[in-house]
């Protein structure tokens, strides 16, 4: 099957799917007969399930070529709204997440086309070195895993100035969301697991530039802003802790880190190949 086919397929199962969900679970319900479901079902379950692999093959087949491997920012960000996609299918078995999908299958649609226009930067040397793709392989999971931390982050400021505004009653004009103690609760689970996983792609990082440069860091855009972002989410996750940080606080500490991440290398990688047209 012609890999743009694969493409089209994929993408259109997703937007059928956000499609599916924007009906069930945004639309202003009229009567108690038609109020939204409540979790999954199993063939929207199923049907993400699907989806999802359409776009993991389409993203594998996009970085591994047949003799090279290629990555740049559509690869990259077509990999963070798979992970992103993949994390709420795998939360929705523990908790009801209605209202999330017809923000994340939406852009899934898009991202997975990214590659086809923005084939990436060949790196040979990535073939064969385990460590630069341990490196890349934990840097595009904190990233993703930030991502949906955002997410989660702009429900919850949405939740909050909706219940502020109904005086603490719920809205009859508000979407079937998640309860602000759950996205709560989770949004700093995944903030915890990017700061670990950001901070194990950073030791990996500074083994390869050892072995490749001789030195532990490379002062350069990438480690600045890489480090950065490891120390955004550190001092939130203290902040939590220790001072019960949340709403307000907690998004623009989980905005800055996710942008510091962002720099890092999708934006980098955005210049260098789109702006400067380096491949």
């Amino acid at each position: 099957m012609p890999d743009i086919v694969i493409h089209v397929i994929a993408s259109a199962a997703y937007v059928g799917l956000a499609w599916h969900f924007w009906n069930t679970r945004w639309q202003r319900r009229t009567s108690i007969a038609q109020a939204a479901p409540s979790g999954l079902r199993s063939w929207e379950r199923a049907a993400i399930l699907a989806a999802l692999a359409l776009h993991g093959w389409i993203l594998y087949s996009s970085i591994h070529g047949e003799s090279e491997l290629r990555f740049g920012f559509a690869q990259a960000l077509s990999a963070t709204v798979w992970l992103g996609v993949a994390i709420y299918w795998i939360e929705s078995f523990f908790m009801h997440l209605d209202g999330l999908e017809p923000l994340l299958l939406p852009a899934a649609a898009v991202a997975l086309f990214l590659p086809l226009a923005f084939p990436g930067r060949v790196s040979p040397q990535g073939l064969g070195n385990t460590e630069f793709m341990f490196h890349v392989l934990f840097f595009i999971l904190a990233f993703g895993v930030l991502t949906i931390a955002v997410v989660h982050v702009a429900m919850l400021s949405f939740l909050e100035r909706d219940l502020h505004r109904s005086g603490g009653a719920a809205a009859p004009r508000r979407p079937s969301l998640p309860p602000v103690l759950t996205l709560e609760r989770l949004l700093f689970h995944l903030i915890a697991l990017a700061f670990v996983l950001l901070s194990v792609g950073l030791a990996v990082g500074v083994a390869l530039s050892e072995s490749l440069f001789g030195r532990a860091m490379r002062f350069d855009h990438k480690t600045l802003f890489s480090v950065l972002a490891w120390l955004t989410l550190a001092v939130l996750l203290v902040g939590r802790h220790a001072y019960g940080w949340r709403g307000r606080t907690a998004l623009r500490w989980t905005t800055a880190g996710f942008i510091f991440l962002l720099l890092a290398y999708v934006g980098r990688s955005f210049v260098l190949e789109v702006l400067l047209q380096r491949s």
